[in-house]
């Protein structure tokens, strides 16, 4: 079993939908997959940070039994697990959202597994995702790559931590994810649940860029990951282009290369809204009998 974990909002579907797309499409392994989506109700902070919805991962989970029927997408709300450890703490208005904390409860989630992929989802798999998840981390609490900027601004070894890959055995050894809760709790970080585990890491595997190439597209990179980056032309301005904004993944950057994947993605999509828009007038139709 490949156990993969996302994490976030109702708003994740399209990045959830187009990540797990391209890592089905891009694999050749028979093993099946686990998708793992951690949620919660947050609108105390934000009215639209509300869980990704069952109806939702249902869909998802449709989608990932459709490549092999032992696929599976495990919705799991760590709402209560969240206001225990981090309501009202410094950085719960991080750069991102507070979705961004979910990750560091994968220690004290119940049953999860002890090799566990987590992925942002604003990424696309360009090559097979066994060439990331077979790396051996046996003696590391995780392997991660660089961030592109970071590397050179805060540190050489500062990790990106959109794509990590947890020996979650060696975490609860070391209790990395224990002190980076606290971090979160205790200290104002620039950026969040990233340098709460870069702070926190004991032994960790570094990775070529390739697995998570955060500013360009190359035939040996394994993950492009969608994240906001600098452009100098036609002036220096920053640009947050995600992978499900098709036209100007073929405008801005010209990546043709995964539009097998983009179109699927947008035929899912309507398929998606219009068996929500039949369930929801069949509700209103039960409701006016």
């Amino acid at each position: 079993m490949i156990n993969i974990l996302f994490s976030g909002n109702v708003k994740v579907f399209d990045g959830a939908l187009t990540t797990m797309l391209s890592i089905l499409k891009r694999t050749e392994t028979k093993e099946p997959f686990t998708f793992y989506v951690y949620t919660m109700d947050i609108s105390r902070v934000k009215p639209e940070y509300t869980p990704i919805t069952e109806q939702q991962t249902e869909f998802l989970d449709k989608v990932a039994k459709h490549y092999n029927d032992q696929n599976k997408v495990v919705r799991v709300d760590v709402g209560d697990i969240y206001e225990k450890e981090f309501a009202h703490c410094p950085n719960e208005l991080a750069y991102c959202s507070p979705y961004t904390l979910l990750r560091l409860f994968a220690d004290i989630v119940p049953n999860m597994p002890d090799k566990l992929l987590y992925l942002d989802i604003d990424l696309l798999f360009n090559r097979d995702i066994t060439l990331l998840y077979n790396q051996d981390v046996e003696d590391y609490e995780y392997a991660a790559a660089r961030d592109h900027y970071g590397k050179y601004f805060l540190n050489p070894n500062y990790i990106n931590a959109g794509v990590i890959l947890f020996n979650l055995k060696k975490c609860k050894e070391t209790n990395l994810l224990v002190k980076a809760r606290e971090l979160i709790k205790t200290k104002k970080l620039l950026f969040a649940d990233q340098d709460a585990v870069y702070r926190s890491t004991t032994k960790k595997l570094m990775l070529p860029q390739r697995f998570n190439d955060q500013k360009f597209c190359h035939k040996h990179t394994i993950v492009r990951h969608f994240s906001k980056r600098l452009f100098w032309f036609p002036y220096p301005h920053t640009a947050n282009i995600k992978q499900w904004d098709v036209s100007r993944v073929h405008k801005v950057f010209k990546y043709y290369q995964f539009d097998d994947i983009l179109y699927e993605y947008i035929y899912l999509k309507k398929l998606f809204e219009n068996l929500s828009k039949n369930e929801s007038e069949k509700k209103s139709q039960k409701e006016l009998i």
